[in-house]
């Protein structure tokens, strides 16, 4: 019998824009359910009682599997369905896949994200008020920092990690693409970091992230634009 999998998600979450970019990259099939998480709905929280999405459900033969956030979601998708493989086939570009995972997940998250994010998404979401211009300009700052080391890191390789794409590919594009969403991303001062979003950009598995929209949050005209 085949599985029969739900990913539960909010749709400008870059944790879970990065396990719906690998499954579809996957050609893995399934359902979306799309949730206000930060109203922690008590069958979520039953599932995951961090609240946080995304949540991977999978059910076959009437056996049930509850996978919990992003990188527990995606190593259980390497480890399952290896092909094609998303964290490189070398041992340093495995290596290196994983330490650009923990970077954008960590050190992105909390510099840029953190500040962005939260001024732009979340408190329009829960209705905190205007955003702060001191933390959007710090959010900035730090986003072109971080740019200028991954237009180094393009520089010399194809994709972040090393010649084949990766997580490391899909966590950038996921962290990033939310921002876009909002506008703040200073594409034409990194020539080499648009070029690598336009090929990610470019790939069918991002395609379901280009239609997404949440009510009263519209986003930035050329967001789903492929010559932007």
């Amino acid at each position: 019998m085949s599985v029969e999998r739900t990913l539960i998600h909010f749709p400008l979450d870059p944790a879970s824009r990065q396990v719906r970019l690998a499954l579809g990259e996957k050609r893995l099939p399934f359902a979306e359910l799309s949730i206000r998480y930060w109203e922690r709905p008590k069958d979520f929280v039953a599932l995951n009682p961090s609240g946080l999405t995304p949540v991977l459900v999978e059910e076959e033969d009437g056996r049930r599997l509850i996978v919990c956030e992003s990188r527990a979601v995606l190593d259980h998708l390497e480890e399952a369905h290896p092909e094609p493989a998303l964290l490189g086939r070398e041992p340093q570009e495995r290596a290196e896949a994983r330490r650009l995972l923990q970077w954008f997940d960590r050190k992105f998250d909390y510099e840029v994200g953190g500040y962005l994010l939260h001024e732009k998404m979340e408190k329009r979401l829960l209705g905190l008020g205007a955003p702060d211009l001191a933390n959007l300009r710090a959010g900035r700052e730090a986003l072109r920092a971080h740019m200028v080391y991954m237009e180094g890191l393009l520089a010399e390789r194809e994709w972040l990690a090393g010649r084949r794409l990766s997580l490391a590919d899909f966590a950038g594009a996921a962290h990033l693409s939310v921002i876009d969403y909002f506008g703040d991303v200073p594409w034409r001062d990194f020539p080499g970091v648009k070029t690598w979003y336009v090929k990610l950009k470019s790939r069918p598995c991002f395609r379901p992230l280009l239609a997404d929209r949440w009510p009263g949050l519209a986003p930035a005209a050329h967001y789903d634009d492929l010559d932007f």
